[in-house]
């Protein structure tokens, strides 16, 4: 058995700071507004998909919100979990496993920060392949840093480059109300803020936020009863490249270089045909070396590219059209925000950041110090 897998439902939750309410809160909230979005009840949920949450995470999901799954799945490749976890589920459905899967994910990470939570940091441990790394202190954002560096020295990318993606991406959030930081900057904005890890200032790393998604995948035979016009899924790749940042074998090549050709060619499209893209921007080098993986323009050319405008709305590559990780939202895992945004421009429902006519998008995540990456390609058309 064999058929086609369509995103029948997406939403989030209130965005931001989420006070006393829990992830579990968040969570439920999202997931009812997303099978609500769809038509169903959790009654047809027969899949479940999340992860971030307490030692079991979709067995505590899903007694949280009272579902009984037949099909579960947890993947731990950081960042990119979501789209690896919804490309596992498509293919779950296509076999015919499962009819309706739910993943859902969700978090407090800014409210426990300020609330000073232990562990609500993002912290390493040293066991494993990181105890050869850890003696040497490097830090999350560090690894980043020393990659864009890299890139800086081998292709002359400048850090006005690096910075236009913060500046692009809050231009994009200006026109979404859902967004943590809508205010515009500059690119002096980004260059004078207080320094994180050279050449990272604040602005350059994504912010911290409280917030849930939730995305509904359905078989076509279920996808033509429902409501809402369904967004397909055309194909889908993951991969994963190293552990250790000295096991990287080149600090200016990601792994969305193998899982992005890989989706295009499953969904015989090209990247010259997508409309509008989502990609993850922890950091603003992982947006521009992710563009170019992507082959959305020549390797070490990501600096002009991004230069131009292309990731505004308007731009040659509407990215991120909600303000991203560096100005929407960032609650941790944001994989399953892109896909949420993504099938949302191309159901038409985005109003003044809306880019006209999507009917193709690309979806890319990245995880932990670009050691894992999935990629999608999503249309709005029948596969």
């Amino acid at each position: 058995m064999s058929r086609a897998v369509a995103i029948a439902g997406v939403a989030l939750s209130e965005l931001g700071t989420a006070g006393d309410r829990s992830p579990y809160d968040l969570i439920a909230h999202a997931s009812r507004r997303a099978l609500d979005d769809a038509g169903l009840t959790a009654a047809d949920v027969d899949g479940l998909a999340s992860t971030g949450q307490g030692m079991l995470a979709p067995v505590e999901v899903a007694d949280y919100l009272g579902l009984r799954p037949t099909w579960l799945d947890s993947t731990s490749v950081g960042g990119a979990a979501w789209e690896v976890m919804a490309s596992h589920a498509a293919d779950a459905i296509a076999a015919g496993h499962v009819d309706v899967v739910l993943l859902t994910y969700g978090s407090t990470a800014r409210s426990d920060l300020r609330r000073g939570l232990r562990g609500a940091g993002i912290a390493w441990g040293a066991r494993g392949p990181m105890q050869w790394e850890a003696p040497y202190g490097h830090t999350l954002i560090s690894k980043y840093a020393m990659a864009a560096r890299r890139h800086m020295h081998q292709y002359g990318t400048t850090i006005e480059q690096l910075a236009e993606v913060a500046v692009s991406a809050r231009m994009n959030a200006a026109l979404n109300p859902e967004a943590f930081y809508r205010d515009p900057i500059t690119i002096d904005d980004v260059l004078g803020g207080p320094m994180i890890a050279d050449p990272f200032t604040k602005l350059h790393c994504c912010i911290r936020s409280d917030g849930a998604a939730a995305v509904v995948l359905v078989g076509a035979d279920r996808a033509r009863d429902l409501p809402r016009d369904p967004v397909w899924i055309l194909g889908s790749a993951e991969t994963t490249s190293h552990m250790l940042t000295s096991q990287w074998d080149d600090l200016t090549v990601g792994p969305a270089a193998v899982s992005g050709p890989l989706a295009f060619q499953r969904a015989g499209v090209r990247p010259d045909d997508i409309d509008v893209a989502a990609i993850y921007d922890a950091f603003t080098y992982m947006a521009l070396l992710t563009v170019e993986d992507l082959g959305f323009c020549a390797k070490g050319e990501g600096g002009p590219f991004v230069e131009s405008g292309a990731l505004r709305l308007g731009g040659a590559l509407p990215t991120n059209p909600d303000g991203g990780g560096l100005s929407a939202c960032h609650p941790g895992q944001r994989g399953l925000f892109l896909l949420a945004e993504a099938a949302r421009q191309l159901r038409g429902d985005c109003g003044p950041r809306q880019v006209p006519g999507a009917t193709l998008a690309c979806v890319s995540a990245t995880g932990g110090w670009f050691c894992s990456s999935g990629t999608m390609i999503l249309g709005r058309g029948a596969p």
